[in-house]
């Protein structure tokens, strides 16, 4: 038996859904992290546990402290972005730099999501991304940004792009990133475009969760087998 153990946190049932239903053709015990659904499987020999913790940056944060607690040697993010730039919808993208687009101190003179004394723009895994990237084919990257907010607003998409430089915004990666920085796992989070993050952005946000073709989970899916197979991992 391969001693890696994978963590994945998924935020919105709609994304963990279909995750839950295509994993069904291997070995799964289904269980609650506290009031949260949770599953471990069996994959290639590789043990993985895999959440649906809840939107927003506090349960994302709870859930990777979670996995790294019951020994999860990596950890991995799937769900569906706004596109900031150079992006477009129905897009897969693998952030390489996370970072808290809410998180401001700039009232006593900090710079826009620094934290004081603290490292605060948080990197992907360089080899996960290589073996991400070598499965699905070249696909964007550039930086994630991350806060408590869905992000509808043209002025704000244009905010973040300008003053970040973003390519995608959600609601968890950064949270995760941090947690898995801190503990020194690797992280490695797959994203797809769902809307511009403009004034329509919920109704294409909704659309491409529950719409036809080629699910995120099915993408997602063909990333893990590539990653526990990985016998130099």
């Amino acid at each position: 038996m391969n001693k890696l153990k994978i963590g994945i946190v998924v935020a919105d049932y709609d994304e963990y859904a279909p995750f839950l239903n295509d994993v069904q053709q291997y070995s799964t015990k289904e269980y609650k992290y506290f009031n949260r659904n949770a599953i471990e499987l069996e994959l290639e020999g590789v043990t993985v546990v895999c959440i649906n913790c809840g939107i927003g940056k506090v349960n994302a944060s709870t859930a990777a402290m979670h996995l790294v607690d019951i020994g999860c040697t990596y950890i991995l993010n799937f769900g569906l972005s706004g596109g900031i730039s150079g992006v477009h919808r129905g897009e897969i993208v693998l952030p390489n730099k996370f970072l808290e687009h809410d998180f401001d101190l700039t009232g006593i003179g900090y710079k826009p999501c620094e934290k004081p004394s603290q490292k605060y723009i948080y990197d992907a895994d360089k080899k996960l991304v290589k073996i991400a990237q070598a499965t699905i084919g070249e696909c964007s990257s550039g930086t994630a940004v991350c806060g408590d907010r869905f992000i509808c607003s043209a002025d704000d998409r244009d905010f973040l792009r300008d003053t970040f430089g973003a390519t995608t915004c959600d609601m968890e990666t950064a949270a995760i990133a941090s947690v898995c920085d801190m503990a020194g796992v690797p992280f490695l989070s797959l994203r797809r475009v769902s809307d511009d993050a403009g004034e329509d952005a919920y109704a294409s946000y909704d659309d491409m969760n529950t719409g036809d073709g080629v699910t995120l989970s099915a993408v997602f899916i063909k990333v893990l087998v590539a990653l526990c197979n990985e016998v130099d991992l």
